[in-house]
C-alpha cells in the first residue's frame, strides 16, 4: 500500500502548479493534504476512484486537511473533540479494519515563538488521542508535524536553535511522541542520511541551495515496523514551500 502526505500551502494554488498532474502519476491508494486553505467544493476536485474527506479551518483561506482514498473507512472523525483545538481544521482520522489513518497539520509556534504556549498543550491533547487509538489497533500518522526533531533534520541546527520549529520544547514532546510508541519511519530506515528535506523559505533561494528542514513525517505504531518497505521523500516535486512525502506499508 502506497501512501503519501503533502503540506499544498494552499490547494487551489497548488492545482495550478502541476498537483494533478503528480496526483494520477504516484498512483498513492491514500492522499492526505495539509494546508488546505479551502472550504470544499470552492474547487473543482474529481480524481475518479478515490472518496474525500475535508476538514477545514472556520477562518476562510486557513489552515485545513483533506484526505483522497481509494480504500472506504470504516468511520470518519474530525478533530480532537477539545474546543480549543478544533476550529482550524487541523486532524481527520479514518478508520480502516487493521489500522487508523490519522492526517495532521501541527500549529506553528510562530515568530517569537507566540503560540509556543499553545503549541505544547496541543502536543500533550495530540500524543494522549494517538495513544487512545494506538490502544485499539495500530495508527499510521502523517502529516505536517513542524518540528525538526534531530540536528540531522534541519540545515543549520545552531543559527535555528530558538526558532519556531527547533526549540528544545518541541523537540522534547517530538522525543515523547516517539517514546510513546511509535516511530519515524523515515529516520529508522534512513538514520544517517542528511540533506534530506521537506521545507525549504521562499527567501534566499532556500530549495535550490536545499537549505531546509524534514517537518513532514510518516510515524507509525512501534508494532508495524515489521510491515514497513519503505519511507520516501519527493523533493523534486513543486508546487508548495514543502515537498511530498511517502510510505510504503503492508
Amino acid at each position: 500500500m502506497r501512501l503519501i502526505s503533502w503540506n499544498v500551502n494552499g490547494l487551489r494554488a497548488c492545482l495550478g502548479k502541476g498537483f494533478a498532474d503528480f496526483f494520477t502519476g504516484i498512483d498513492a491508494d491514500i492522499v492526505c493534504l495539509q494546508e488546505t486553505k479551502m472550504q470544499e467544493g470552492q474547487a473543482k476536485i474529481d480524481f475518479p476512484g478515490y472518496r474525500q474527506y475535508w476538514n477545514s479551518a472556520v477562518k476562510k483561506g486557513y489552515s485545513g486537511t483533506a484526505i483522497f482514498t481509494r480504500l472506504e473507512p470504516l468511520s470518519v472523525r474530525y478533530d480532537l473533540g477539545q474546543s480549543e483545538h478544533d476550529q482550524e481544521g487541523r486532524v481527520i482520522c479514518l478508520e480502516f479494519e487493521s489500522f487508523f489513518l490519522v492526517t495532521v497539520y501541527t500549529p506553528n509556534s510562530q515568530r517569537e515563538l507566540a503560540r509556543l504556549d499553545y503549541r505544547l498543550q496541543w502536543e500533550d491533547d495530540f500524543r494522549a488521542y494517538l495513544q487512545e487509538l494506538d490502544r485499539q489497533k495500530p495508527v499510521i500518522l502523517c502529516g505536517d508535524i513542524n518540528v525538526a526533531h534531530q540536528e540531522i533534520d534541519l540545515k543549520n541546527p545552531k543559527t535555528n536553535r530558538r526558532n519556531a520549529g527547533f526549540t528544545d520544547e518541541e523537540r522534547g514532546k517530538m522525543s515523547e511522541l516517539l517514546a510513546a510508541g511509535f516511530t519515524d519511519t523515515f529516520r529508522h530506515l534512513y538514520p544517517e542520511q542528511e540533506d534530506a528535506y521537506t521545507w525549504w523559505s521562499y527567501m534566499m533561494k532556500a530549495r535550490e541551495r536545499n537549505i531546509g528542514w524534514r517537518i513532514d513525517y510518516f510515524l507509525i505504531s512501534d508494532r508495524l515496523r515489521s510491515e514497513l518497505k519503505d519511507a520516501k521523500i519527493y523533493p523534486d516535486v513543486m508546487g508548495s514551500d514543502h515537498c511530498p512525502v511517502g510510505l510504503e506499508i503492508f
